[in-house]
């Protein structure tokens, strides 16, 4: 039986890929594969050429990268790891072990006391103050001690995922993700994570929309209660 799962989500990381290939620990996952959306920089050919299998995204959107990943996914326990720099490799054998442990989601924090977010070092922290202060209504109304509600790099039980019934396609679904769980009264836990610069690569997520997609989503979960 396939245990853990490691997905690699990628769009053009072709420069990260590279610097952080010989960091993932692979030996410790039973199963491992890329998603990769419509990438021309090279990151397909280089998963080929290093032994990585390949699902390609047809369709746009981050949180289709999760569900296409969450369907083609084996393992009891899936990994979500972007190779942009961001995200420590070295904490994955600390999410699988908690996942074991028998956590339904765990989630890498950049804002507890162990941890660095990139922005840390820069006079105006407006992706770090963007995140806190939903991390913060999310406790306000659900409860919880969520410090990183939106952090894309976690691990989840696959069976917890299914009942979350995510919806959502853009890069709110680790948002909705973390409302649900919390909603659902799962277990959850985080762990300090010392965030990259990163290499490469520009990100895609466009702070004003995507921060009006953030409040239109949590809107719409107080709005639907459980009803999912």
């Amino acid at each position: 039986m396939v245990q853990t799962t490691l997905i690699i989500l990628t769009r053009n990381e072709i420069s990260g890929l590279k610097a952080l290939i010989k960091k993932i620990p692979f030996e410790v996952v039973d199963e491992y594969f890329a998603v990769d959306y419509k990438s021309t920089d090279g990151t397909v050919e280089f998963f080929e050429k290093n032994g990585i299998p390949v699902v390609k995204q047809l369709t746009p959107g981050r949180g289709k990268a999760f569900l296409l990943a969450t369907q083609k996914a084996k393992g009891t326990h899936l990994i979500f790891f972007s190779p942009d720099g961001n995200e420590n490799p070295a904490d994955i054998p600390e999410v699988i072990n908690f996942l074991n442990d028998g956590y339904d989601l765990v989630i890498a924090s950049r804002f507890l006391k162990q941890s660095r977010n990139e922005e840390d070092n820069q006079f105006f922290k407006f992706r770090k103050w963007a995140n806190q202060i939903f991390s913060l209504l999310i406790r306000i109304i659900w409860g919880g001690r969520i410090t990183d509600a939106i952090n894309g790099y976690r691990g989840i039980n696959k069976k917890a995922l299914n009942k979350l019934k995510l919806n959502t396609t853009g890069f709110a679904i680790e948002f909705q993700m973390t409302i649900r769980a919390l909603k659902s009264k799962m277990k959850i836990f985080e762990i300090p994570t010392i965030e990259g610069n990163r290499i490469g690569g520009q990100s895609t997520a466009h702070a004003i929309p995507t921060g009006f997609k953030f409040i239109g989503l949590f809107v719409k979960e107080i709005l639907i209660g459980n009803r999912f």
